[in-house]
């Protein structure tokens, strides 16, 4: 059977050994996944959870309890005092465009201390020049480099102390630069630091890709908000689209009058058949995150033992599910790429080919054979074409599948 699926004998060999050398990484991650399902079941039962909340509505949506218990769920998974949690957010970063312009009002300055924002924020915050971005509006924005990995603390204390800045975003995920992905450690040591500067600076983070990595999210180590994708990992690779926003009860409410309108906030918002799909989505989560950091473990191993260079390696503690391969040639790149797809379950007929993305300066080369369109808790794998020639994977919904796909993509890869 492997054998007709394209998987070398010599592969399967070397993932026997591989799946030796992470035995005590895949222990760890399943800790954590119990400790993460106790939360989600607690939260269930907290809100009593029955057949009447999966019930839908439409039109305004007032009244919606499936929707109301929805948002008290994720709001005690995640530490946070109140969540908007809707089908109504078409991506995380309409989230994160819906939060900015909530909390920013014009002469505001937003500062980033992780470098640029992914590159769908740029027309958002104005780096690209857009009628409809912050910048237009009269809202200034700064960023600050990370060095070596790590916040520059001292840049950063010296600008928060000359004032003016009204909310500090931090991107934990690395998107498509080659910076490791930002820990919760590293993380509540800056927000502390900030904070005992100025009380009153939102702290907003970025945790896409994130979440029930670890058994606590940034709103316990002293973020103020944070803003994700349930097609991402809290969606659990069943919730159809939608976003979420949590934190301070305050900054929830003024988001929610942004995304419906004043007046209005969470009153509104019909759940249009979505509400089991968001709960069961939750309540699989934990699994297939910890699916999708195992296949990113293994994979990391693997392609280390064949000679490239992982980041994280298969033993170094993670922060969010992404991981990449520098290929150090274009032809290896495409290949593993391709053979992710050939992976897949869905598209599996199709070979991406690298492609002039609008938005990207370099060709883009993107597999990702997923149910939900778009959806990166499922197995994909995608790259810019130029050196080192970097492909950068994540997702999984189980194990298995993801090493198939991990074990197809190295096979095409060597032929």
């Amino acid at each position: 059977m492997y054998q007709e699926f394209g998987i070398k004998q010599n592969i399967l060999d070397l993932a026997k050994e591989v799946e030796k050398d992470i035995k005590p990484m895949i222990e760890k991650i399943d800790n954590t996944c119990e400790q993460n399902s106790l939360k989600v079941l607690q939260a269930f039962q907290k809100y009593r959870i029955s057949d009447l909340h999966f019930n839908s509505t439409t039109g305004y949506g007032y009244g919606d309890v499936g929707r109301e218990a929805i948002e008290g769920i994720f709001a005690h998974v995640l530490g946070a005092e109140d969540s908007l949690v809707r089908g109504q957010f078409i991506s995380g970063t309409h989230a994160l465009t819906v939060a900015l312009f909530a909390f920013l009002r014009p002469g505001d300055t937003m500062l980033s201390i992780s470098g640029k924002p992914y590159d769908t924020l740029d027309s958002v915050i104005g780096i690209e020049e857009n009628p409809s971005s912050l910048k237009a509006f009269g809202i200034h924005y700064e960023q600050i480099e990370l060095i070596n990995n790590e916040f520059d603390e001292k840049k950063i204390i010296t600008r928060v102390k000359q004032g003016g800045i009204k909310l500090i975003e931090i991107q934990r995920s690395r998107g498509y630069s080659l910076r490791n992905s930002i820990t919760l450690e590293k993380l509540e040591t800056i927000i502390r630091k900030i904070k005992q500067i100025d009380s009153n600076i939102i702290m907003m983070i970025d945790n896409c890709y994130c979440e029930l990595v670890g058994t606590k999210e940034p709103l316990q180590v002293g973020a103020d908000v944070i803003v994700g994708s349930l097609i991402k990992n809290l969606g659990g690779g069943i919730a159809p689209n939608g976003a979420y926003i949590a934190g301070r009860k305050d900054l929830v409410q003024l988001a929610a009058e942004r995304l419906t309108s004043p007046g209005l906030g969470k009153e509104v918002g019909p759940s249009l058949g979505m509400n089991k799909s968001i709960l069961q989505g939750l309540f699989f989560a934990p699994s297939v995150v910890a699916n999708s950091l195992k296949t990113a473990v293994f994979a990391s191993r693997m392609l280390e033992k064949l000679g490239y260079i992982p980041s994280p390696k298969y033993d170094e503690p993670r922060a969010d599910i992404v991981q990449t391969i520098a290929f150090g040639n274009k032809e290896d790149l495409i290949k593993y790429c391709q053979g992710i797809q050939m992976g897949s379950p869905v598209d599996s007929n199709s070979i991406p080919e690298p492609w002039d993305m609008p938005g990207y300066t370099d060709q883009i080369i993107m597999a990702a054979g997923a149910f939900t369109q778009g959806s990166s808790i499922e197995l994909s794998c995608d790259a810019p074409i130029r050196p080192p020639y970097v492909a950068f994977m994540q997702g999984g919904l189980t194990y298995e599948y993801g090493k198939l796909g991990v074990l197809k993509a190295i096979s095409n890869m060597g032929e």
